[in-house]
């Protein structure tokens, strides 16, 4: 008799050995990818001009909120392909309505930044983790041990899909505190389901894909610098300051990848503690990377008048996403590969790149400090640390 799963074409979907020897980035990871390239560069132009009109505190609520929604989605997915990843058409249709889920959420951006109306926001969100429930329903049919762990996945994501859509019928200010409630919701529901059966990780896979990702954002920031000759071509009177800032901008770009790609990731997810720490505290890694490239735009627009912030304040919008970027790396994944030399230098060097806007020239410092923090990394390679290979098996998703 011919099995349901032979019969539908359809793949068991086990867990993946964590030890499974050359496992990479799929193809179907990579494309589910570039939907959030789409996600990231709206979220960064909205906060761009958020920030040039003065309305700094609106934006960066309005980008924290917006940039939970990608982060967590890409979280989310990224953890549980590491841990059941199959290759059959049913993952891939799942994966496929996910990434239209990042579409209607990208598309909800500009309505969260401009109006505070998050309904198209939540409705793209929704899509995304009705289907993550899907998958995880699938999965729990071959977990074996994992199998309850699957099952309070699904059980705890579907309720909170739930109280989000019911948080759209509430007054404005009644949501605002709905929010937050939500979002330390949806943190706990990874916490309480691993608790309850560990979930097999590949090491090496999971921080691949936080490289991926990280790329992606970083691009952002490198597409800013282009923007920045662009300008120059029409502003013959601020050709100097422009194209300089566009020099600046890939060396400190640079610098940040030497910064994040020195460490070896997959050491510092080790244990239950630490993987919670490597995923959740790489929202203000990730959040820093995307707003790099808005703080760029808006230094742009200061050079060239067309900024209603101060110079100064123009330039914090550079200086502290660098700052908080460097420093949350080396908390997670620098510290126990590093000697005492560079242990100083990283956190000397975040608080160094914020006295930069109190200079006249603009992103200057910043880009002397990163240069030498590279030049301390090149001279103090990652130290061995045996302590640091010996994992667990529970992911933070």
């Amino acid at each position: 008799m011919t099995s349901p799963l032979r019969r539908y074409r359809l793949a068991s979907m086990r867990p993946r050995d964590p030890d499974e020897p050359g496992r990479t980035a799929s193809p179907l990871e990579l494309f589910f990818d570039l939907v959030f390239v789409v996600a990231v560069s709206i979220a960064a132009v909205q906060l761009h001009h958020a920030l040039t009109e003065a309305h700094v505190v609106d934006g960066l609520v309005a980008y924290g909120i917006v940039f939970f929604g990608i982060w967590w989605a890409w979280m989310n997915f990224t953890w549980f392909a590491t841990s059941f990843a199959t290759d059959d058409w049913l993952y891939r249709i799942l994966t496929f309505v996910q990434m239209a889920g990042v579409l209607v959420l990208a598309a909800g951006i500009e309505p969260a930044f401009v109006d505070r109306d998050y309904a198209l926001l939540v409705y793209g969100y929704v899509v995304m983790r009705v289907a993550m429930v899907a998958q995880w329903l699938r999965a729990s049919r071959h977990a074996g041990r994992s199998r309850r762990a699957t099952h309070v996945y699904a059980a705890g994501i579907a309720a909170v899909q739930v109280l989000w859509l019911l948080m759209l019928t509430l007054p404005d200010t009644a949501q605002n505190v709905v929010l937050v409630v939500l979002v330390g919701a949806e943190l706990a529901v990874p916490v309480i389901a691993e608790k309850t059966g560990q979930t097999p990780w590949h090491p090496h896979h999971i921080t691949e894909r936080y490289g991926l990702f990280t790329l992606i954002l970083l691009g952002e920031s490198l597409l800013a610098s282009t923007n920045a000759i662009i300008e120059a071509l029409h502003e013959d009177q601020a050709l100097g300051p422009l194209i300089s800032i566009s020099i600046l901008t890939l060396v400190v770009t640079a610098a940040l990848w030497w910064i994040y790609f020195w460490p070896p990731h997959h050491t510092a997810i080790s244990t239950f503690g630490n993987s919670l720490r490597y995923g959740y505290v790489h929202y203000f890694v990730f959040a820093s990377a995307g707003a790099l490239s808005a703080g760029i735009e808006v230094e742009i627009d200061a050079i060239t008048n067309e900024s209603e912030l101060s110079d100064i304040a123009a330039s914090f919008t550079v200086a502290i996403p660098i700052s908080v970027f460097v420093i949350g790396i080396w908390w997670i994944a620098m510290r126990p590969h590093a000697d005492r030399v560079v242990n100083t230098a990283i956190p000397l060097g975040a608080a160094l790149v914020l006295l930069d806007p109190l200079l006249a020239l603009p992103f200057a410092l910043t880009a002397v400090v990163m240069t030498a923090v590279v030049v301390v990394l090149v001279a103090h390679p990652p130290i061995e640390n045996s302590t640091a290979m010996n994992r667990s098996h529970t992911p933070a998703r």
